[in-house]
């Protein structure tokens, strides 16, 4: 677990004193002042080791004085101690860290919560956003009415799909989203719902040049993003009428399939052009 320091409750309730009670007092004014930037960065220090999947299990410490950083818990690992120092120094007005983390190999985590820990909410939205604009932007998931839930990296799907082929792509879908560990598939398979994304798609497809070649490119590169299996970063796209070329290198000939797919399966996609695409 991560401690806040009390510096920022107390920062609060002296903020919201008046700005006339500040004022009359030139250095009640300036320790005030200053209270409140320390307590701003050690927020944000905390906030970055919450997020932080190699800091945020660890039982760390942080308070900042006149522009010094003081960090104290411990680790398993020296590059985590380093990675602690390296985002305390990248908050502004932070100079200097003493950095009193300890480092111990055998270093057990504090017992793990039933709850969610911050990081872990924001981890498990973050997921569940993804996996919901997937399935949108999915012109084969034709149907789906989907509710997802993400707890610890376990995602469940509800609601229902017009076919099986339409409930499996979702599940395929869902688990092939980075961070996604396992996926409960609990959609219902009802041929007689129409939903609202139907009736999207299907304005989509009675406007004649569908979707505009600049969406269609946006949407690949963020469900490479979003992907386990595929490295964006190393592919190039482009898109013409609806046609997607992709350009660069993968790491493998099972990454360059997953990438022509993943591409392919997007509403508006009229063909992939994978030539240039190499390992």
């Amino acid at each position: 677990m991560i401690n806040k320091s009390n510096k920022l409750v107390l920062a609060s309730s002296i903020a919201v004193l008046t700005f006339g009670v500040m004022s009359s007092g030139g250095a009640f004014a300036a320790s005030t002042a200053q209270d409140v930037i320390e307590a701003r960065q050690e927020s944000q220090i905390w906030t970055t080791f919450a997020l932080s999947p190699h800091l945020r299990a660890n039982d760390l410490n942080v308070t900042v004085h006149n522009g010094k950083a003081t960090l104290t818990g411990k680790v398993e690992e020296e590059i985590n101690k380093d990675l602690a120092k390296q985002i305390a120094l990248g908050v502004n007005g932070v100079k200097e860290v003493d950095n009193q983390i300890v480092v111990e190999a055998n270093y057990v985590h504090p017992e793990r919560s039933v709850d969610r820990t911050y990081g872990e909410v924001i981890d498990d939205a973050t997921i569940s956003s993804a996996v919901k604009s997937k399935l949108m932007w999915s012109k084969h998931a034709d149907g789906l009415a989907t509710n997802v839930e993400t707890k610890f990296g376990k995602v469940t799907l509800q609601g229902t799909a017009k076919t099986a082929e339409a409930k499996e792509l979702a599940g395929r879908l869902a688990a092939n989203t980075r961070g996604v560990l396992s996926v409960d598939n609990q959609l219902v398979v009802d041929t007689s719902k129409t939903t609202a994304t139907d009736k999207v798609k299907s304005s989509a497809k009675e406007v004649g040049n569908d979707i505009s070649d600049s969406w269609i490119t946006t949407k690949v590169k963020s469900t490479f993003l979003y992907s386990t299996h595929v490295d964006g970063s190393g592919i190039k796209v482009t898109t013409n009428k609806g046609v997607v070329t992709l350009t660069g290198k993968v790491g493998s000939s099972v990454e360059r399939l997953q990438a022509i797919d993943l591409a392919k399966g997007l509403r508006g996609v009229k063909s992939v052009n994978a030539k240039n695409l190499t390992l």
